[in-house]
């Protein structure tokens, strides 16, 4: 029992929680926390195609914040980050990756410029403390002020086509201006507009308070909740990676096909030299998409096999995808069979069941430019 109760409180719980609970929710744990996985009896694909055709809402409260200030601001985000925040106007927003110096991936996040020498970093649940210990350890030798911010934010996102109409009208938060990966501060809110579904959005980063109150906004106006298991399959259809499965310690941003949010023409950062030497030689393994002819289900951890039955890698993520009807996943195989059309294999469970490399985006992304 009292070993029952430590595991208990080791699980962190959002500012959201008892929302949750109050929905009927399924709860998991996930990165730590414990996190809604879906709210409706009839499963994943309600919430799915709310998002897709309407508007939902997300508990992200679970993500990890830190903010860096100060003189050598710049200087020590362009150190650990891949892209370039060199000349980054106020207001913009950057996907990257912070790396290893052997060039596996610490995490991937998003880099919010708020001002002259002031970072806003978002990082992933599952991965705070690593992170914020291995950002701690690069920052000697800069004047910098880094906090971890995580417990004090909360965090929504409002998802789908109609999300600028619910933010204008129900939250009366003005966001028309704001495009794709961009960021604005409304008093001590951060509201950003880029999202993890393919489709039109905006995050809202407040106190637990505030973000409590935006949450019983959006809910009494109708918005439907969702949890994490339609965050996966549409983060999933449109070929967004997920920490874990598409990039780890040992999957590089040049085996996971981010090439492009790795700026080797910056003067240096941590890794670059490991990159650099990858992408001119090409990695022994990259990241595909695979549809099977059959409507099996691959999953993580499946063994990928070339037509000849001899094992050339493994899923990260697979569905029966809920927009196009098809039996798809994400792998990560020997990089001479990553070229599109080629014949490979699933094994599922005692059969095997053929497919074909295609490209890693199942569903055309809808974001507003």
């Amino acid at each position: 029992m009292a070993i029952k109760q430590e595991l208990e409180k080791k699980i962190k719980r959002t500012c959201l929680f008892d929302k949750h609970v109050s929905l009927g929710a399924m709860m998991v744990e996930f990165g730590g926390f414990d996190m809604p996985l879906l709210y409706q009896n009839a499963g994943i694909a309600p919430e799915h195609m709310a998002v897709r055709e309407h508007v939902g809402l997300f508990d992200v409260s679970h993500m990890g914040e830190v903010t860096v200030k100060g003189k050598d601001a710049e200087r020590y985000v362009q150190h650990i980050f891949t892209n370039d925040v060199k000349d980054m106007p106020t207001g913009k927003i950057l996907y990257g990756m912070m790396c290893y110096e052997n060039g596996g991936t610490v995490d991937d996040l998003l880099v919010y410029k708020m001002g002259e020498n002031d970072f806003f970093l978002v990082i992933n649940a599952a991965n705070i403390d690593k992170d914020w210990a291995w950002m701690q350890a690069q920052a000697e030798g800069f004047d910098i002020d880094l906090q971890n911010r995580s417990d004090y934010y909360g965090q929504i996102a409002v998802q789908g086509p109609e999300s600028e109409d619910v933010m204008e009208h129900v939250l009366a938060l003005p966001c028309k201006e704001l495009t794709f990966y961009t960021c604005k501060s409304i008093g001590d809110t951060i509201v950003s507009r880029t999202g993890y579904t393919g489709e039109d959005g905006f995050e809202i980063y407040g106190s637990h308070d505030y973000i409590n109150d935006c949450w019983d906004k959006l809910i009494a106006a109708g918005v439907q909740a969702c949890g994490l298991g339609c965050r996966d399959t549409l983060r999933f259809e449109v070929g967004l990676p997920l920490y874990g499965d598409e990039l780890s310690e040992e999957i590089t941003p040049i085996m996971a096909g981010l090439g492009m949010f790795v700026k080797l023409d910056k003067p240096e950062f941590i890794g670059k030299e490991a990159l650099a030497k990858q992408k001119a030689e090409g990695p022994a393994k990259k990241l595909v998409g695979i549809e099977l002819f059959d409507k099996a289900i691959p999953r993580h951890g499946y063994t990928v096999l070339n037509k000849d039955g001899e094992p050339i890698g493994e899923v990260t993520t697979g569905y029966h995808t809920l927009s196009s009807d098809k039996s798809v996943c994400m792998a990560l195989i020997d990089s001479q069979y990553a070229q599109l059309d080629t014949e490979v294999q699933i094994q599922i469970r005692k059969k095997v069941f053929p497919g074909k490399v295609v490209k890693k985006q199942f569903y055309n992304k809808n974001y507003k430019k």
